[in-house]
């Protein structure tokens, strides 16, 4: 099970088609939308599936419902690290939790800013740009979960106080 887009669906399908090539086990696909990607219950695919492509904010409920086993097998430590090496900034750990690899990442999402060029002259280029159009009146931000929390994140690290990687205080407030 993946999700209804090029970058959920293609590299799952061209992933397979190799595999196939090489073992002649065909692995289907099935789609959902990216709503029901982001919410809908892991543990429920879990059930009807026996591949799930699921999103890094997922990691903390597979493993907290056990409906998911880690992708990390002893012998295969070479083939994570050499992933983690082809992946994008944190992309590969974001789905790591209590030394486990949950997931592995076939695409990188972020936050950046979207603008319509009839309403706006030209993008904010700076952090003061985005906080003037801000107090005009001109900034939304995504509430729905799980981009309300990816812009929570995307906003501390921006005021040089990341998100923590480990137990503890989610973020230091001073």
């Amino acid at each position: 099970m993946t999700w209804n887009h090029p970058r959920g669906h293609d590299p799952m399908v061209a992933t397979s088609a190799v595999w196939r090539d090489r073992t002649g086990v065909e692995i289907t696909w099935d789609k959902r939308s990216l709503q029901d990607f982001e919410t809908f219950p892991v543990q429920e695919l879990a059930r009807q599936y026996d591949l799930i492509v699921i999103d890094h904010p997922h990691v903390g409920q597979i493993t907290a419902e056990q409906c998911l086993a880690p992708l990390d097998v002893p012998g295969r430590e070479g083939e994570g690290a050499e992933l983690a090496c082809q992946s994008v900034g944190k992309s590969y750990p974001s789905y790591n939790w209590k030394n486990r690899q949950w997931a592995l990442p076939i695409d990188a999402a972020t936050q950046v800013q979207a603008y319509r060029p009839d309403r706006l002259e030209r993008p904010a280029e700076s952090w003061d740009d985005v906080i003037t159009l801000a107090k005009a009146g001109h900034v939304v931000l995504p509430m729905r979960a799980p981009h309300s929390m990816m812009t929570f994140f995307t906003l501390a690290a921006n005021i040089d106080a990341p998100c923590a990687t480990a137990q503890g205080d989610l973020i230091d407030e001073h």
